[in-house]
Formats: C-alpha cells, sequence, structure tokens
C-alpha cells in the first residue's frame, strides 16, 4: 500500500473484494428492525456478527440502526462508508478480515434524538439491544444489593427534569422515553436485550428502565408502566469475546488486506459466544445460525463467565500494571500469569451453579485464550471502572466463602492489586476514582486504607472483616514492588 492512499471502504468498493472478504448479506437488502445502543467495538464484532449470519441464514432482512450515546467519530465514519465495517479475526497465525454489512444506521444518541425515539416506536423494530457498560446503567448502591436506579445521580436527575425528550443524555432515559412512546401508540410488543457484563443483566434493565418512569413527571407513568409489564421482556444474557480497542496498526493491517481504507475497523479474538434466555416477547433474528444458544435461564453460564473469565481477567490487570506488564498475554507469559487463573478460578468455584460449564476445563480455555499474542489486549483498558466490576466479579464469592470459612487467598491477591491501582496521583480511570484515592490517608493503617476502599465501593460488610483487610493489606508492600506473589 504505497503511492496514493486507499480508496475509501463502501457498497461500491465491495466488488473489488474476494467473495471470502465480502459482508454475507447484501447490505442494500435490509431493513431496520433491531436497535442497538452502544456504537462500540464489542458490537460490532459481536451482535452484529450474530445478527447478519441470521439474515443471511433465514433471507429475513434483519438489519440494525446503531445508536452512539457519545462518541460522533464513529457515527461519522461509519456513515462515510455506508455503515459498512471489517472485522479481523486474531489468530496467533494471523488472518485476513472481512465486510461486514449489518448496519442500516449509524445514529448519535442526542443530535439524532427523533430519529431514535422514531425507530423505538416504529413497529417494524422489534430487538433492541445494548452495550453501554455497568456505568451506563447508573444503578444504585443498594445494601440489599436489589437492582434500582439513581436518580440522584446528576446524569440522570437532570433527564427526569428534562422539558422534553430531544435533552436526555443517559440511555437509559432515552431507552424509557422512546418505550414510553411506543406504549403510548399501542404499537407491537418488543424485546430488549442487554449484552453488558452483569449478573441479572436482564433485571437490571428492566428495573432501571421502570424506575426512570416511575420517577418521570409523565401524568400517564402509572399506564405507560403497566403496559410495559404487558408488551416488553428483558431477557438475560452472557455475551463473550474479547475485543480489545481498534489501533493505527489494526487499521493499516485491514487497509493493506482489503485494498480499502476503513476508520471503522474492528477485531477481536477467534472466540466467539452468546447464551441467551429464550424470553422474547416479539419476532427475533434467528441467532442460532451463529451458534447463539437460548435457553431457559443463563444464569449458571452468567456467573461462570463473571466470575472466571471476568474475575480473572481484572485480576490479571491489577497485578500486571503493578508488575510493568502492558497487555494481557504479557502478563501471561509471567511465571504467575496462568498459576493466578488456574488457581483463582479453583477458589471461585466452589461458589458457580453447577448446571453451568465445567470450572477446571472452563479456565483451561480461559489460558489459552489469554495467551493469545495476536489479541493484545491492553492491562489498562481492562482494569478501567473497577468500583464498577468488581461489586459484580469478586465480593459476591468473597462474600460466600467467608461466610463458610472458606481461605480466599487468590482474591485476597487480586483485591490488593485493585488497591494499588487506586492510589494517587494516577489511579486507574474510575468514575468514583477520586473517592477511592482520598482513601489513602498519609499515615492511615494499611488495613484501615482497605476498609475505607471496600465501604467506597459499596461493601461495608468486608470493610468491617478485619482479617480480611489485613490479609489484603499485608499484599500490597509486595505488589508495590512489582512482586506477584501467589
Amino acid at each position: 500500500m504505497t503511492g496514493t492512499a486507499p480508496p475509501l471502504l463502501g457498497r461500491a468498493a465491495l466488488r473489488r473484494l474476494p467473495p471470502e472478504r465480502r459482508p454475507l448479506v447484501d447490505p442494500a437488502a435490509l431493513r431496520t428492525r433491531v436497535v442497538h445502543l452502544g456504537l462500540g467495538a464489542f458490537h460490532r464484532a459481536h451482535q452484529a456478527l450474530y445478527t447478519e449470519r441470521a439474515a443471511a441464514d433465514t433471507g429475513e432482512p434483519w438489519g440494525i440502526a446503531a445508536v452512539a450515546p457519545r462518541s460522533l467519530d464513529t457515527v461519522r465514519a461509519l456513515r462515510a462508508q455506508d455503515h459498512l465495517y471489517s472485522l479481523t479475526e486474531l489468530h496467533p497465525e494471523g488472518a485476513g478480515p472481512r465486510v461486514v454489512g449489518a448496519l442500516t444506521e449509524a445514529l448519535a444518541m442526542r443530535p439524532d434524538a427523533a430519529r431514535v425515539d422514531a425507530l423505538l416506536a416504529d413497529p417494524e423494530v422489534t430487538v433492541v439491544t445494548l452495550t453501554v457498560t455497568e456505568k451506563g446503567y447508573h444503578r444504585a448502591t443498594d445494601p440489599a444489593r436489589t437492582p434500582a436506579l439513581d436518580t440522584t445521580d446528576p446524569a440522570v436527575a437532570a433527564d427526569l427534569a428534562a422539558p422534553d425528550t430531544g435533552r436526555l443524555t443517559t440511555v437509559v432515559g432515552r431507552l424509557a422515553a422512546g418505550l414510553a412512546a411506543r406504549m403510548r401508540a399501542g404499537a407491537a410488543p418488543i424485546t430488549v436485550v442487554s449484552c453488558d457484563n452483569m449478573a441479572d443483566n436482564g433485571a437490571v434493565l428492566a428495573a432501571v428502565v421502570r424506575d426512570f418512569v416511575a420517577a418521570s413527571r409523565w401524568p400517564d407513568r402509572a399506564t405507560v408502566l403497566d403496559r410495559l409489564a404487558e408488551a416488553v421482556t428483558f431477557p438475560a444474557t452472557v455475551v463473550d469475546r474479547i475485543v480489545p480497542a481498534t489501533t493505527a496498526a489494526d487499521r493499516a493491517a485491514a487497509a493493506a488486506a482489503l485494498g480499502v481504507w476503513d476508520e471503522a475497523a474492528v477485531a477481536g479474538e477467534p472466540y466467539l459466544a452468546w447464551v441467551l434466555q429464550d424470553a422474547f416477547a416479539a419476532a427475533r433474528p434467528r441467532w442460532e445460525a451463529g451458534g447463539a444458544l437460548l435457553v431457559p435461564d443463563p444464569a449458571p453460564h452468567q456467573l461462570t463467565k463473571l466470575r472466571l473469565l471476568n474475575g480473572s481477567h481484572s485480576a490479571l490487570a491489577y497485578l500486571g500494571l503493578a508488575a510493568g506488564h502492558t497487555t494481557i498475554d504479557e502478563a501471561m507469559a509471567t511465571d504467575w500469569g496462568a498459576p493466578l487463573v488456574l488457581a483463582l478460578c479453583a477458589e471461585v468455584a466452589p461458589t458457580l451453579p453447577p448446571e453451568g460449564p465445567e470450572p477446571a476445563a472452563y479456565a483451561a480455555d480461559l489460558v489459552t485464550r489469554f495467551r493469545n499474542p495476536a489479541v493484545g489486549h491492553r492491562l489498562d483498558q481492562i482494569g478501567s471502572d473497577g468500583s464498577l466490576k468488581l461489586p459484580e466479579r469478586w465480593l459476591p464469592v468473597l462474600r460466600r466463602l467467608r461466610a463458610t470459612g472458606t481461605p480466599t487467598p487468590l482474591l485476597e491477591l487480586a483485591l490488593a492489586g485493585w488497591a494499588h491501582a487506586t492510589r494517587p496521583p494516577q489511579p486507574a480511570p474510575d468514575p468514583a476514582a477520586a473517592a477511592l484515592a482520598d482513601c489513602w490517608r498519609p499515615a492511615a493503617p494499611a488495613a484501615a486504607t482497605v476498609a475505607a476502599l471496600l465501604r467506597t465501593i459499596g461493601a461495608p460488610d468486608l470493610a468491617e472483616d478485619t482479617a480480611l483487610t489485613t490479609a489484603v493489606a499485608a499484599r500490597l508492600p509486595a505488589i508495590a514492588a512489582g512482586r506477584v506473589e501467589l
């Protein structure tokens, strides 16, 4: 690729590509029947692929209108490329990209608010999916740990006070307003599918949407809530694929392979999985065509993924960063990386339901996946937003094991790695970064600092466990020196 720049990816460029690089469907034949909130790399490397495969397998025109809550760059890039983009599967031996044709529209949530609202009320649209990360749900910290919307959150409070829906800035507010308009119009039932890494993600999403409606100033909110209960379902799901942030090298490699420039290129590991609760209110894509699994209750799969994959991912991130590493495969190349994953999974395994994947085999697969040098998943990306992730991934396990007197040395080590990452002056990116950094008081005993950190992330019960806080504190000097001692 020397001399003149390659042409931009778009429908006109598809004929230049060999058949194996082209979309599985004719993009022009699709109609918008799915709305996706969260136009990030993960969606483009996961749900969009399943939907494209479903359309190709059935001949039904399932197209996706993807909505970006904040970033306009991706919206602009996709619009300039006729909503096409490429995906490269990151095999260790290398692999070429393929263009994906599942998207029919790319929208910015606030500038395109009227179009988003119209789509959410459109009877042709029967599915909404979301990938907005844990913080996009604005979930309240509840001592009873039941899902509820944090109506005191400034962004939520501003949406509740907004004089019209065009000024809404949260995904929860936008979704609630769109669904309310659909309910008022008596439109067809619809299914709303959370694809974020949270336990009981369907129930969480249902709760925050309903709480927003209940707290709104809409005079018909009681009627809207009744209609939501009748016409909208929120199935739980488990999504799995490691999709690192796209780099300039990824874009250059895609351009070299395709002969066209793709500003919206994504790359992900070869592994791909999706488990969904079979609780749909209306027509949906036949995602089984791409290997999705429909089950009555995905909770066993969900807990296994959260506690083994996501839990060990977070542990590798914090400990790897402390030891001076940059990516997951670098951490796995140490003498402690694979033993950490296997031992942590073994420690967590007694808390998992027997109906889920077999823990030892699952852990062995994780070692293989994490070692893949082609993925290059950055530890700082994985380690962000720990105050939101740890209450899902580690804390319920600690509570359960410690309640039975079971030792938790690996979780204590992981927790120490996270505690170290909250230290000022450069704590890990986190919405609670300032509050966490404030826990590090000069001359305060290390165990007291650990306890303060736990209280800050909504775990006062664990903060009172002096054996736990002392054990975590005892790990901090080695971690601060860059040593990971199992």
